[in-house]
C-alpha cells in the first residue's frame, strides 16, 4: 500500500477540493449562461409589452418613455423608417427553435429580427467580450424598435468572469504553496527518520546539510547533529569514568580483602567478605551495563545453553534449590559471553532471593533461544512488573541488603538482553510466583 507522507496528503486533499469547488463552479456558471441562451435576454412579454406602449404613446412622449426603459443592459433606440433586415441564423441555432417561436408569438405580426453576435463552436471558451443581442422590430406606427441587450458581466477572452481569473490566480498560487510546504518539510521527514535510527552504540549518522530549506529548518538540522555529536561524547565519557572507577574500585576492594583475610573467622569477617563481593559485583554490573549501552560488548558464537546448564550445576553445587528442564537444546548466539553469563546469573540470583527455589528452562524454535526462570515466592503485581525492570527499583523498600539486592540485577538484564537484540518479560509462574522470560535470536549462517 502506498504510503504518503502528512505533506502529501494535505496537498492532495486540498488539490482535490479546489479541482471540485472549480468543476461545480464553471459548471453552475455554464449552465446558467446555457439557460438564457448565453447572454442577457429579455422576455418575450416585456419586448411585446415594450412595443405595444410605444406605439399607443404620442410621438412627442416617446423619446422621454424610451430614456426611461434604457439601462446598463438594456438600450432602446427608434429609427424611423429604417428596414428590419435578416436575422443571424446560425447563432440563433443555439437559442432554440421553441425560444424563437416565442418572440414572434408575442410580438403578432410586427416584423422581428434577432441579430446574435457570431461566435465559435465553444464560443464560452473562446470568445472576447460581453454577450450581446439585438432585436430590431417594426412597430406598426412605421418605426423601427432597436432593442440592444448586453451583460455588464466582464469576462476575460475565454467567457469566464473576471472573479473565476482571479479565483484562479489564488488556487495557482495555493497550489504552489503546497508545493514549497512539501519541499520545506522533507528535511523534517528525514529528521524523524534520523531520530528513530539513532544508535548511541555507534557513531552518529548526521544528516546533510539543506542548504535550500528555510533558515529554520538549516538550524534545526545543524543542533541535531550537534546534540548526536555531544550524545556520542557525553556516553563515551561516562564509560571511560565508570571503567576507571570500576578499576580504582577494584583495587581498593582487593586491598581490603587482603586486610580481612587478617581478622580471625566467624560471623563479621563472613559478612565483610560478602560485602566486599557484593561492591565488586556491582560494580561489574554498572560496568557491563554501560558498555552494553554503547554497543562495546564483544561478539562471538556462545553456546548458550552450555552456559545455562554451567550455572544451573554451580548453583546445584552450591546447594541451591534449582531445577533445570531443557537439557540438549542447541542454542547457539551471537554475542559476549560474559554478558550472556550474567544474565543467566542475576536471574538464577533473584529467583533463589525471592523465591528460595528456582526452575529453569531452556527451549528454541530454530530462529529464537527462550530462557524461562521461575520462583515460588509471592510474585510480582502486574502494575510493577515493568518498572522493576528499571534501574535501582526493588519491590521491598527497606533498601536493606540482607533482604535484597541494589536493585540493579533486572536492569542489567534487560540492558544486557536488549543489547544482543532480544526481549525480557516478566509473568506468572505456573507455581504462582514470579517467571522471567527472556528471548534471544539464534544465530543463522547466511
Amino acid at each position: 500500500m502506498l504510503r504518503l507522507s502528512f505533506a502529501t496528503r494535505i496537498g492532495l486533499i486540498a488539490f482535490l477540493a479546489i479541482l471540485l469547488v472549480w468543476l461545480v463552479s464553471i459548471s453552475l456558471f455554464y449552465l446558467s449562461q446555457a439557460h438564457d441562451g448565453g447572454g442577457a435576454r429579455p422576455p418575450p412579454e416585456q419586448l411585446a409589452a415594450l412595443a405595444r406602449l410605444i406605439e399607443t404613446t404620442p410621438p412627442v412622449e416617446r423619446a422621454p418613455l424610451v430614456a426611461a426603459v434604457t439601462s446598463d443592459i438594456l438600450t432602446v433606440r427608434l429609427e424611423p423608417g429604417a428596414p428590419v433586415g435578416p436575422s443571424s441564423l446560425r447563432p440563433l441555432l443555439r437559442m432554440g427553435e421553441r425560444t424563437i417561436d416565442a418572440y414572434r408569438a408575442a410580438l403578432g405580426d410586427r416584423p422581428v429580427a434577432i441579430q446574435v453576435a457570431d461566435g465559435r463552436r465553444f464560443e464560452h471558451l473562446f470568445r472576447a467580450g460581453p454577450d450581446a443581442m439585438e432585436f430590431r422590430i417594426g412597430l406598426k406606427t412605421g418605426e423601427l424598435m432597436v432593442v440592444e441587450t448586453r451583460s455588464t458581466l466582464l469576462v476575460t477572452r475565454f467567457g469566464l468572469p473576471v472573479g473565476y481569473g482571479a479565483g484562479l490566480a489564488g488556487t495557482l498560487i495555493a497550489l504552489a504553496a503546497l508545493f514549497v510546504m512539501q519541499r520545506e518539510t522533507k528535511p523534517l521527514a528525514r529528521l524523524v527518520a534520523a531520530i528513530d535510527r539513532i544508535d548511541l552504540a555507534g557513531p552518529p549518522t548526521l544528516l546533510p546539510e539543506a542548504r535550500r530549506s528555510a533558515p529554520e529548518i538549516r538550524a534545526l538540522i545543524d543542533a541535531f547533529n550537534r546534540l548526536q555529536t555531544r550524545l556520542s561524547q557525553l556516553l563515551k565519557a561516562r564509560l571511560a569514568m565508570l571503567g576507571g572507577i570500576s578499576h580504582d574500585v577494584r583495587t581498593f576492594a582487593t586491598r581490603l580483602r587482603l586486610r580481612i583475610d587478617q581478622i580471625p573467622d566467624g560471623p563479621e569477617r563472613e559478612r565483610a567478605v560478602a560485602d566486599i563481593a557484593d561492591m565488586i559485583r556491582l560494580l561489574d554490573d554498572a560496568l557491563l551495563a554501560s558498555r552494553a549501552g554503547v554497543g562495546e560488548l564483544g561478539q562471538e558464537l556462545v553456546e548458550f545453553d552450555r552456559i545455562v546448564e554451567t550455572e544451573v550445576a554451580d548453583g546445584q553445587a552450591r546447594g541451591a534449590a534449582i531445577g533445570f528442564t531443557g537439557a540438549g537444546t542447541d542454542a547457539t548466539i551471537l554475542g559476549d559471553r560474559l554478558a550472556l553469563r550474567r544474565i543467566v546469573a542475576n536471574l538464577i540470583d533473584n529467583a533463589l532471593k525471592y523465591g528460595v527455589r528456582a526452575s529453569v528452562g531452556l527451549a528454541s524454535d530454530g530462529t529464537t533461544a527462550t530462557l524461562t526462570i521461575d520462583d515460588n515466592g509471592p510474585g510480582i503485581p502486574p502494575d510493577q512488573r515493568e518498572l522493576l525492570l528499571e534501574p535501582f527499583v526493588r519491590l521491598e523498600t527497606s533498601r536493606n541488603r540482607r533482604t535484597g539486592g541494589a536493585g540493579l540485577g533486572l536492569a542489567v538484564v534487560r540492558s544486557l538482553v536488549e543489547a544482543h537484540g532480544g526481549a525480557v518479560a516478566i509473568t506468572d509462574a505456573p507455581t504462582g510466583g514470579a517467571r522471567v522470560m527472556v528471548r534471544l535470536p539464534l544465530f543463522r549462517a547466511r
